[in-house]
């Protein structure tokens, strides 16, 4: 029996997302420190023991599903400053293309640059079989550990689904 050759890429590709582990709850968050679109440097030696966090990976600036999230992120912004929570997007993309890409949607929070690939190998976001990240968002402790991996992001909600799960893991609501 033959198949289209699409067949076969989207099986193979189911095949590998599913034997992709990446990171787990429980597990310690990498090292980081990535340069965000507001020329900010993160690092989590500077988060990790002063507020829970959360980074979205995601695939490549400027793209539908991409564009799509972030705008979702700033929609839902003011759901999600409702915790004491840092919230994050980012991408392999440069510094200059996050950058550009924050400006055109007028993001209100930093996308984070890893140009070099290192931390979302670190994550598991980039393989030897993906060179662009899998929209993945982790959701990090105060204490710097993993409190939960969402692999079922949906663009057009992720950020009032941010802010959801932040109620479901007991993140504390900023004081007024």
């Amino acid at each position: 029996m033959k198949f289209p050759l699409s067949y076969i890429v989207a099986m193979a590709s189911i095949l590998l997302v599913g034997n992709v582990k990446g990171l787990e709850k429980g597990d310690d968050c990498p090292d980081f420190s990535l340069k965000g679109s507001d020329g900010h440097t993160y690092a989590l030696s500077e988060i990790k023991g002063k507020a829970p966090f959360v980074i979205a990976w995601y695939p490549k600036a400027f793209t539908g599903g991409c564009t799509r999230e972030c705008k979702s992120f700033r929609s839902d912004g003011e759901a999600m400053r409702e915790y004491d929570a840092l919230y994050f997007t980012a991408s392999v993309d440069s510094v200059e293309d996050n950058t550009r890409f924050s400006q055109s949607l007028n993001l209100d929070y930093p996308i984070l640059s890893d140009p070099g690939k290192k931390v979302a190998e670190a994550f598991g976001v980039v393989t030897d079989f993906r060179s662009v990240p899998y929209r993945w968002t982790f959701y990090v402790g105060k204490d710097g550990k993993i409190l939960k991996v969402d692999k079922k992001i949906k663009v057009v909600s992720a950020g009032s689904d941010v802010a959801k799960t932040f109620e479901e893991l007991g993140i504390k609501k900023r004081s007024t």
